[in-house]
């Protein structure tokens, strides 16, 4: 969080959303300038309320703002971004929000620090969707009516698909823009994610699954086909024939082997994604289950957390 801080040091307003945590970030971000909106947690947190209460505070202390950046608090902003970011929107009336690269500081510490350093490489231009650490044009996301707090996971994904409905567009620049720290060096950690992004396709599908947006259809399915579907079916199949039951099964080693085909880099490294998008599709599909379960009993959904955080509460930082 400090280190956050100070990569956003030198804006005019800093606004720090924090979820209760029980050491001293409060006071430590107090006495580093911010704005601190503590968040009541008998409503249940999310991303999405974190960076709306956040928001709303910065409107109030700065009602003329026209862009404002969203930082995580495992972030580090690179300096330059935000001069570049606002000078693209200048030139650019029509895009609502502009992300950049985002980077693992310790891709090397483990295979799922990696995996999400492979997973922020995306294309750059005209795209679907922005990161959560994203400038956004104030008046398009007034006008959207912010984030949608109820939604666990890819909250900016479902912000997009409005802002996108409302003829704003959405871009990715190749310049970098912020330092992540996944801290993922457990199994259990990257399965909790897989979990949460299941969970956030079944929702996302829920909510916007129609055409024709389908957003999230094809997620759902390829997790609902490969992480459910098919082993149900050959396991099923075997026990009558045992024969049909295998050669079901046996459809896994040929989707890794497309997988490893499509995928970019050595053969090393197309190997190891390949493995994990198969395995992936596993947890996605309990976080397909998670969500219809929730939705079944009629629960609020809670936010499914992946790291491990002894001292420290959930928190966005919010600038301008």
């Amino acid at each position: 969080m400090v280190t956050c801080l100070r990569s956003v040091s030198e804006t005019k307003a800093v606004v720090y959303v924090d979820s209760k945590s029980i050491d001293d970030s409060v006071k430590t971000a107090s006495d580093m300038g911010a704005d601190v909106v503590e968040l009541d947690l008998s409503i249940p947190f999310t991303a999405a309320r974190a960076r709306n209460a956040g928001f709303d505070r910065l409107l109030k202390k700065e009602p003329h703002v026209r862009y404002v950046q969203f930082v995580d608090g495992d972030c580090e902003l690179i300096p330059q971004w935000t001069t570049d970011a606002v000078l693209f929107l200048e030139s650019r009336p029509t895009i609502a929000a502009v992300c950049g690269r985002l980077r693992e500081r310790y891709p090397d510490r483990s295979i799922y620090n990696w995996l999400c350093d492979k997973e922020w490489d995306r294309p750059i231009g005209e795209v679907r969707s922005c990161a959560g650490n994203v400038m956004m044009r104030v008046k398009a996301l007034k006008a959207a009516g912010g984030y949608r707090e109820d939604v666990i996971a890819a909250e900016e994904d479902e912000l997009c698909v409005r802002l996108r409905k409302a003829n704003w567009k959405i871009w990715r620049l190749a310049d970098e823009m912020a330092i992540h720290d996944a801290a993922m060096v457990h199994f259990g950690q990257w399965w909790r994610r897989a979990c949460r992004a299941g969970y956030a396709f079944a929702q996302g599908h829920y909510l916007h699954g129609a055409p024709p947006e389908r957003h999230f259809r094809r997620e759902t399915w390829r997790a609902l086909i490969w992480g459910l579907g098919l082993p149900l079916g050959g396991i099923a199949a075997t026990a009558v024939a045992p024969s049909i039951g295998w050669t079901i099964l046996l459809v896994y080693p040929l989707q890794l082997a497309r997988l490893t085909v499509n995928n970019r880099g050595t053969i090393s490294t197309r190997l190891r994604l390949a493995c994990f998008q198969l395995l992936a599709r596993f947890p996605e599909a309990l976080g397909l289950a998670m969500f219809w379960r929730d939705r079944l009993l009629n629960r609020r959904p809670y936010i499914i957390e992946h790291k491990q955080i002894a001292k420290s509460g959930i928190h966005d930082q919010h600038l301008w």
